[in-house]
């Protein structure tokens, strides 16, 4: 039999908005800065943070690059217009050409740098602004390690990274994103016709169940199989959890004294406030 995922919209909501102020307020910042590209997710946090610090104190940005749909930059400045906030546009294509200097560069090679290029100008953004970037990966794409690292799965805090990517369409319904952002097919936009789930091969929603029966419920693979999940799909998932765990991880440091920085000296991001 299979397994939904439980999930209260409203209830989330508020933790989140809390979440935000808090961590954000806490360093006497009060401002975040967040790339818009458009998608279901940048929408939800850009939203949640506006009711978490008001929309004086949000700060958004558009970066597209050459192959950048007309529906997305349509899609992220309507989230822009209907939320109030700061809203700029810089075009990433000179910066991404002047570099490859040629367009036969293999296409997911361009797409980690264009990643990488927009975290660079968020971040460079939120010390003209001094504020934080604010995440938008959430725990799907982190499980599968589906984003770049240090590209946008890179942020200083990241309200997002604990709800599966079905979670997210059903709590944007709940804050008031529009439909057509909820239902359009998810892409990074890195390059013409390229989406999410034609990458990964997989429907969010398989995956979804998946990973929740996998992670939190602790489930067996086999006994997925016997519930009636498909066991390739199964297989597929726990490949790619596996191969992605250095992303979701702070770099190696060689161990040589008896405390080395995260491993045995250890403490909260907020040591010291």
């Amino acid at each position: 039999m299979r397994t939904s995922i439980p999930f209260d919209p409203i209830f989330t909501k508020n933790i989140l908005v809390r979440f935000i102020r808090d961590e954000v307020t806490k360093f006497g910042i009060g401002r975040v800065v967040i790339g818009l590209s458009g998608g279901i997710d940048s929408s939800v946090s850009a939203t949640l943070a506006v009711e978490a610090l008001g929309k004086d104190n949000v700060f958004a940005f558009i970066l597209p690059y050459k192959t950048t749909s007309r529906e997305s930059l349509d899609d992220a400045y309507l989230i822009g217009k209907m939320l109030g906030i700061h809203l700029e546009t810089i075009d990433i294509t000179p910066i991404v050409d002047s570099y490859f200097r040629t367009d036969d560069i293999d296409r997911v090679r361009r797409g980690n740098f264009i990643a990488r290029i927009r975290m660079c100008i968020l971040f460079d953004k939120s010390n003209v602004y001094n504020a934080l970037v604010l995440g938008t990966s959430n725990k799907t794409e982190l499980l599968l390690g589906y984003g770049t690292i240090y590209g946008d799965m890179a942020s200083a805090v990241n309200p997002l990274g604990d709800l599966y990517k079905t979670q997210i369409r059903i709590l944007a319904r709940e804050i008031g994103i529009p439909e057509k952002i909820i239902t359009k097919p998810p892409t990074a936009d890195l390059w013409v016709g390229q989406t999410d789930e034609g990458e990964l091969g997989i429907t969010y929603e398989e995956a979804d169940e998946i990973l929740y029966n996998l992670v939190e419920k602790r489930l067996s693979p086999s006994l997925l199989v016997e519930m009636g999940y498909d066991g390739e799909k199964i297989n597929k998932i726990i490949g790619l959890i596996k191969r992605n765990q250095f992303k979701r991880t702070l770099p190696v440091i060689a161990k040589l004294s008896s405390r080395t920085i995260g491993v045995d000296f250890r403490y909260p991001r907020d040591w010291g406030r």
